[in-house]
């Protein structure tokens, strides 16, 4: 391919602009170029920003060699700038030698910091510290929320946001960084436009990714410390283990209906995740906070002692949480903190370790997140299997059975809360929460067409597979579960 070519393959590229340079870009922390390699990138720059481009590039157009580029977080120097073409969504990030220090802090910075400053702990050094940190939060949800907002808040200079998912209405309870007008929108998109609001100062890169083995060491390099805002064990250990071969601190937080944990880990000389948590617990042993729920303001809690953590950790102030675990009990006003030591024999972190790559996290802890479905409770005999493909039907079929004069039992195994808050009582629907199945096989009928459902179709799913394999063959899925009948036939029942 020849230059000319090269240059008509172009695609909109996100340029970080380091905070001694934005004089010269009219104080922007970013700027989009059109371009199609790191050359005609360059040379957009140069027509847009030529005061800024007079301190990038040399006479002879070649970059100073006290100034560094990164392509999508790859260094390129060494390399032809014409030969590195570019990608969809490409971000070039200008990375020169400082000589140590800091600028001195602006008017409007020690106004709009000044109840921090005026603490001796912190000062204005630890100002200037917190304004050249970066930090990566993984999960813009409920722990990602608070951790972002008050990062942003107190003036970190670059904050990354990664998460793949669009905003829900279930979302807003405890999610504080997205609104109404928010939903259906990409919760990056949502949560930069939030903080931007909140501080223009700082620069927020935003990752609209799911962060797997594929993609985690390159999302993660470069950053000073990564937040855990996670919400399912294969990304926790996948960040744990990332953060550990990358030799960046992780700030820990988990959350489950009205407890909390929040720990410091991969810090230098402390434990990692897994000096705790060695393994992941067992498929269903710890359902997620859409099948368990959790109070809308323990988040803010867990959330707000992340960001406190991460603080801490740039300023090099107080004692971290690096070799103790904090346990937050919100329905007992109760915090704990327990001891624990880095394991010299852990997998990851230890004095030999054996993982020194990353892997399929999905298959170590025995679920999959990529299409949602749940770990089972049940333990099914070894070797059955159920019929493939297996009959189930959705929420039309049902109606369509049920208008056609059928009376099958309608078998809800939902918990409590959630059957009080939607049900199909006026259908004759009977509630046999999972956790109650098998000690109560004797009140489902053997003979009697049953279907099943919960919230989605997914835990019903594993209580058909159970039933097949006590010896019930007239059992059958609600595909789509509840919601999909309040979607389907009865939108007067809420979709949660």
């Amino acid at each position: 391919m020849n230059s000319q070519d090269r240059w008509a393959l172009v695609a909109e590229v996100r340029v970080h602009i380091p905070l001694p340079l934005r004089a010269f870009a009219d104080g922007e922390a970013t700027v989009s170029v059109e371009a199609g390699s790191v050359d005609s990138a360059l040379a957009a720059l140069r027509a847009a920003y030529p005061a800024l481009a007079a301190r990038l590039l040399a006479d002879d157009g070649h970059v100073r060699p006290h100034v560094n580029l990164f392509l999508d977080g790859r260094s390129v120097r060494g390399l032809d700038p014409s030969e590195l073409n570019i990608g969809a969504a490409a971000e070039l990030t200008i990375v020169p030698s400082i000589a140590g220090g800091a600028p001195e802090l602006s008017r409007e910075e020690r106004l709009r910091y000044h109840r921090q400053l005026i603490l001796p702990e912190l000062g204005v050094e630890g100002q200037r510290r917190l304004r050249t940190a970066s930090v990566l939060i993984v999960g813009a949800g409920g722990l990602g929320s608070p951790v972002a907002l008050y990062l942003a808040a107190a003036g970190v200079g670059r904050i990354g946001i990664v998460d793949g998912d669009l905003v829900e209405v279930s979302n807003l309870h405890r999610q504080i960084l997205h609104d109404t007008p928010s939903i259906g929108t990409q919760k990056t998109a949502s949560a930069g436009a939030r903080l931007r609001a909140l501080n223009p100062e700082v620069e927020i890169v935003e990752f609209p990714l799911r962060v797997d083995a594929s993609n985690a060491l390159q999302t993660l390099q470069g950053w000073d410390i990564v937040v855990d805002g996670c919400d399912n064990f294969p990304t926790r250990y996948l960040l744990n283990d990332a953060c550990v071969l990358l030799n960046i601190p992780l700030v820990y937080g988990a959350i489950h209906r009205f407890e909390g944990q929040a720990s410091v880990f991969a810090a230098e000389g402390g434990p990692c995740y897994r000096c705790l948590f060695r393994d992941p617990p067992p498929p269903g042993f710890a359902p997620n906070c859409a099948e368990a729920g959790v109070l809308g303001s323990l988040p803010g809690i867990v959330g707000s002692i992340q960001a406190t953590e991460t603080i801490k950790l740039i300023a090099g102030i107080g004692t971290p949480l690096i070799g103790r675990l904090l346990l937050i009990d919100a329905l007992g006003g109760d915090y704990r903190s327990m001891e624990i030591r880095r394991d010299p024999d852990c997998r990851v972190c230890g004095d030999d370790p054996e993982i020194t790559e990353l892997a399929d996290y999905e298959l170590f802890c025995g679920e999959s997140t990529e299409d949602g479905v749940e770990p089972s409770p049940f333990v099914i005999p070894a070797g059955f299997k159920l019929p493939v493909p297996f009959p189930g039907l959705d929420a039309l079929e049902l109606k369509e059975l049920l208008d056609a004069g059928r009376q099958p039992i309608l078998l809800d195994v939902r918990d409590l809360a959630e059957h009080a808050m939607s049900n199909l009582a006026d259908l004759g629907a009977v509630s046999l929460p999972m956790e109650e199945l098998e000690r109560r096989l004797d009140e489902i009928d053997y003979d009697a067409e049953t279907i099943v459902f919960c919230r989605t179709g997914q835990r019903s799913m594993q209580a058909v597979e159970f039933l097949h394999s006590r010896g019930y063959v007239r059992i059958f899925n609600l595909t789509g579960g509840i919601n999909g009948w309040a979607r389907d036939v009865d939108p007067s029942l809420p979709v949660y």
